[in-house]
């Protein structure tokens, strides 16, 4: 176990998507911890937002968001690892958490509150949770109403089912030959891979049916990575090398996430051409952009996040020697992510504290 003086407080929800994301490497890293139920006003007074999980350190640090948490927790912790060293390696866990970030919200509203059965038993746990009906059919309504603000409609849910059926079987495909995304360990993209497939996925009736049924590999994965045992695990492959398997699930995610990311990216870029001078923080949302998503429309609203999130991997990625840039651009190349990588950013972001503001 990795010794600290006192433990982790982690402030958390079972149903919270980036919760899931945090908890397996509290666990695989052997790290003492507390988990709470988030304790909303405790939060807005240490960050000013409300948004889960969050993470006390020992010394009473506050940490917020997901990946910056698991990257702080790397630092920190570095044995065992998270994170791949194999620049290639490292680069499927960023575009998978991008995916995960950027566009499975979509899917994973989808299955929640747009199926029949999950809207009805979430709106009842949400006010098993509150203690209070008022409070939870309040909380369900807003995430009812964030359904849509993601583009998870009714119209759009045959192509979202597909897309979901296609990841699934991708994954299963892979998860029968692999007990992990990259191999024999796990690492940071399995943890994103949590979010989706164990808060909501896993969580929800109708979605949890369709796991049991169709994609049992995937099943024992969540089983395997909310409980790692990191002893037991053996080494991410040497050289770099990424499983055939692994590649179709880039391009499961890639064909139809990589749309809808650069979509947000070139409106998020129009409205800050003309934003005031003066404006130093970017508003949470700028409106609602349009993205093909297999011969439909989805319209779901932008903001400023996906930016920074992305052009902080694209800065990484373009840092490389130009030798391991090829190396990666040759296998990525077909999944649909190649198109992510040539983004090229007119505004960048940054934080100061917990906020985004203009770099």
């Amino acid at each position: 176990m990795n010794a600290t003086p006192a433990p982790y407080c982690f402030h958390a929800f079972d149903v919270s998507y980036f919760s899931a994301i945090v908890r397996p490497a509290l666990r695989y890293k052997q790290l003492w911890y507390r988990e709470l139920r988030a304790d909303v006003r405790e939060i807005v007074r240490r960050t000013g937002m409300h948004f889960i999980p969050v993470l006390i350190t020992p010394e009473d640090e506050t940490w917020q968001d997901s990946t910056e948490i698991l990257l702080k927790l790397e630092e920190r912790h570095p044995d065992p690892p998270l994170f791949p060293a194999d620049p290639l390696q490292r680069l499927v866990c960023d575009l998978v958490e991008l995916y995960i970030d950027e566009f499975g919200l979509t899917p994973c509203m989808r299955t929640r509150w747009g199926m029949e059965l999950s809207a009805q038993t979430s709106r009842q746990r949400f006010i098993a949770m509150t203690g209070s009906e008022k409070q939870g059919n309040l909380a369900a309504d807003q995430m009812t109403a964030a359904r849509f603000a993601v583009g998870a409609t009714d119209e759009l849910a045959p192509a979202i089912d597909a897309h979901i059926r296609d990841l699934l079987d991708a994954l299963s495909t892979h998860f029968q030959g692999h007990p992990y995304l990259l191999g024999e360990r796990m690492s940071f993209g399995d943890c994103a891979l949590m979010g989706l497939l164990y808060a909501h996925f896993f969580v929800d009736l109708d979605s949890r049916r369709m796991l049991l049924e169709t994609a049992l590999p995937t099943v024992s994965w969540i089983e395997r990575t909310n409980f790692p045992d990191a002893d037991s695990q053996g080494d991410w492959p040497a050289g770099g090398a990424l499983a055939p398997t692994l590649r179709e699930v880039l391009a499961a995610m890639g064909r139809d996430a990589v749309p809808t990311i650069l979509a947000i990216l070139r409106g998020y870029e129009d409205w800050a051409d003309s934003r005031p001078e003066e404006l130093e923080e970017p508003p949470r949302t700028i409106g609602k952009i349009d993205a093909p998503l297999r011969g439909q429309t989805l319209s779901r609203v932008a903001g400023g996040y996906t930016q920074w999130n992305v052009v902080r991997v694209l800065d990484r990625y373009r840092e490389l020697p130009e030798g391991e840039r090829v190396r990666v651009e040759k296998e990525i190349a077909g999944t649909g992510w190649e198109e992510l990588l040539a983004f090229e950013p007119r505004h960048r972001l940054t934080k100061r504290g917990f906020k985004l503001a203009f770099a």
